[in-house]
This record gives C-alpha cells, structure tokens and sequence, in this order.
C-alpha cells in the first residue's frame, strides 16, 4: 500500500467529519462551488496527492489546477520525507530536551540545568546568580509547558523547587535575551527562526527557512498559540513576503507594533546558516530536521530542533505567488520522493 493510501485510510479512520463539514462550509462562502464538489474534491486530492482538508484550506487548493497541486507537500509526503530520511532509533535524541541540549551543548550559548536529576543543592547553586529562568518539560513540543518564572514568584527556593518538580520538569535554563532586531518585532515573545536541512551524500542543504513572529503580547511564537510567519530568502536573510497567520490573515505590517515585514532582514542569518549546517552533521541518522533557533545581540543560538518539521506554512498563497510548492525544492536534494 502506497504512503499516499496509507495516509487516506489514516485519515478515514480518525477524521473529525465537524471540522471536514467546517472546511467546506468556509470553502463555499468564500467561492460559492457546491459543496458537493468541493467535498469529493477534497476527498480526490487525499487519494491523489496524499493531502487533507486542512492542507486543501491553507494551501487553497480549491484554486489551484492539477499541475500546480502536484508540487506541493502534503502531510502524507512530509510523513514519508520523514520515514525516508530519519532513523526512529534516534528520535529520542530530538523529542527529549535534555538530550538535545546534551548532544548539542555548544549550540545553546546559555546555560542550562537537567531539572529532572537535579537535587536541591544543584538546583540552588544553578539559581545563585539568577532571577529568572525558563522551565520546560522535557518532551512536549510547540511551547507547551514553557514557562519564565522569577525567584520572587514563590515564598522561597526550596518552595520554587519542590513545586517545579511537582509539575515534573525536564529542563531550567537561562532566559534567551533576543536581537534589538528581533525583539521591535514583536517584544513580548521570542521571535525565532525555523531552519529546515537535509542531508544527503554531498553533505547537509538548507532546503528552507523562515521567520516565526508572536502575536496580540502572547509570549510565544507558535503558529498554533496566534503567531505568524513569514519565508526568508536564503540568499540574503531577508524577508520577502507579508506574514501569515494560521487563521489565513496576511500582514505586511505587524499589528502591535507597526513594523514593516517584507524587506525586514534577520541578524545574523549567515552565522544561522552556518550553525544549522555544522549541526546537521552532527547525528547523521536524523537527516530531515527542523532547527528553532533564536537570535541574541552575539549570535544564533538553538532552541531546539524537530525530527517533524512542518511543511504546510510555506506554502500558503502570500508565499507561493507563482503556485508552486515546495516538492520541486525538496527532489534537489532528496531522491525517490
């Protein structure tokens, strides 16, 4: 069975007919097609190019001809992007944040404590000199259970301690202070970099990148938490293209703080670059990888890295004004996909 089969009948089986009946209904208002069309067309594009309802509405394929839908990549092609190029044996090494920050300790640039082994006297001799830290689980993903906390938020070290441990987390580490750059964007989150690579027989490629930006003073980036993003031209570091959210909102400007996207471009990006590729080498089992990677006043640093990178938001309508997706660039460096 091929992947693009096993994909649809995946689907089948734990499809949410609500949100599938919710797509078409917005696909109808905004196109008046039937939406008898465009619910059997959702279900040929599944079959055809490996594609759900939700890749069907970001990526407008409603619009789009069979050529044009052709090229771009579906959850079931990055799903076998991923099968082709990453060994499961070490997804361990990306999905456990003290792992990571182990296998990857000269990419960090902070420093940074193994909570989940750590007693009290290597918690408070790590909290000697700080006010504030950032806690993380050590294997959620997307921000979730990233917290700033400050010692003054609880009645004393021991407390903080034993109430961190109470909510079993994985990692304590120092605050990124980000770019000037970066930070008029919007300041109130990290505003990171997503950094894609693969590695191949002549060495590791940027396939690409861009920028993730923070939204209405939430303090993180995540697409999912409100957040917006936006392609940056590996060539130059810069921004191309308005941002774009994942409720299908386009911004030239950001809302909070008026600052113009297109043209803005990223400190440090060939520094990023060649972070990224040196690190890519580095466990050569996980060859398709997702590098977040904040930007400080002295340089790139990680945030973490994904043995599931996305592939949805780079190919949305702002960012694909000839509509052609990402496939093309991927059979550059990958074979048989």
């Amino acid at each position: 069975m091929s992947g693009k089969i096993r994909y649809v009948f995946s689907c089948a089986v734990h499809l949410d007919l609500k949100e599938l009946f919710h797509t078409v209904a917005i696909i109808h208002g905004e196109t008046g097609k039937s939406r008898s069309w465009i619910f059997f067309d959702i279900v040929t594009c599944g079959f055809r190019y490996g594609s759900g309802f939700n890749d069907y509405l970001l990526c407008e394929f409603y619009n789009l001809s069979n050529e044009q839908r052709a090229t771009y990549v579906t959850r079931s092609i990055n799903n076998a992007l991923v099968s082709l190029l990453n060994d499961k044996q070490y997804y361990h090494v990306f999905d456990n944040k003290n792992e990571f920050y182990t296998t990857f300790s000269d990419y960090l640039g902070r420093g940074w404590l193994n909570f989940a082994s750590a007693s009290y006297e290597d918690f408070s001799e790590f909290m000697n000199d700080r006010v504030e830290i950032m806690v993380k689980p050590d294997a959620e993903s997307g921000g979730k259970g990233v917290k700033k906390l400050r010692k003054s938020d609880y009645p004393d070290l021991r407390q903080m301690y034993l109430t961190l441990r109470a909510e079993n987390t994985g990692v304590v580490e120092d605050v990124i202070l980000q770019h000037s750059d970066m930070a008029a964007l919007h300041p109130e989150s990290l505003n990171t970099l997503r950094v894609v690579t693969v590695l191949n027989g002549e060495g590791p490629h940027i396939v690409y990148a861009y920028i993730r930006i923070g939204n209405g003073g939430r303090s993180v980036d995540n697409l999912h938490a409100g957040g917006m993003c936006a392609p940056i031209e590996l060539e130059t570091g810069k921004i191309k293209y308005p941002a774009y959210d994942k409720s299908r909102n386009t911004y030239y400007e950001h809302p909070r703080t008026g600052v113009r996207i297109p043209g803005f471009e990223i400190p440090f990006w060939e520094e990023t670059a060649e972070l990224c590729l040196r690190a890519a080498k580095l466990v050569p089992q996980m060859r398709y990888v997702g590098w977040d990677v904040g930007v400080t006043e002295n340089g790139p640093v990680f945030v973490e890295g994904n043995n599931l990178p996305g592939y949805d938001f780079l190919q949305m309508p702002p960012h694909v004004p000839n509509r052609v997706g990402m496939l093309p660039r991927f059979r550059e460096f990958v074979e048989g996909i």
